[in-house]
């Protein structure tokens, strides 16, 4: 096949959206949070996925209704925390760091999400990470299960 002048101009816009289509994808992970209107460290933790790349939607409700919707996302009891997102079919509990969020979408386990138990210390949202105490992301399995996805350690 002989290239021409004119198969180059016509492919041109082809190949710009085809490689620009990672970028895209990444620079527009979409993420919703809800939360309790009264947290601050909610708050930090939606600044700190904007910071990183993230596009954040947030809705706020009370309590008792926060706590439904973490059970109905799949988040037991013991591995709750102070707020629940959503990217994709995953369910993100708690000040989870950007990195384990795109971890846990590129390799697509079957599982419910990711949860950091309580509130860390030194984990996004809560705190400068030089003062980070030691904890674990958990991988919550689709029976309510947990294993550790991520360990960080302490400052």
């Amino acid at each position: 096949m002989k290239i021409t002048r004119r198969t180059i101009l016509l492919a041109g816009p082809g190949l710009i959206a085809i490689t620009a289509t990672p970028l895209l994808a990444e620079a527009d992970e979409q993420i919703h949070v809800v939360k309790d209107p009264g947290c601050p460290c909610c708050n930090a933790w939606i600044g700190y996925l904007r910071d990183n790349g993230f596009n954040v939607s947030f809705e706020e409700r009370s309590v008792e209704d926060l706590a439904i919707y973490k059970r109905e996302r799949g988040i037991p009891e013991a591995l709750s925390s102070c707020h629940t997102a959503t990217i994709g079919d995953y369910t993100v509990e708690g000040h989870v760091p950007a990195a384990d969020i795109r971890r846990l979408v590129a390799e697509r386990p079957a599982a419910v999400g990711l949860t950091v138990p309580g509130m860390p210390m030194g984990s996004p949202g809560m705190g400068p990470e030089s003062a980070r105490q030691a904890y674990d992301v958990l991988l919550v399995g689709l029976d309510g299960s947990s294993s550790v996805f991520t360990s960080y350690p302490a400052a």
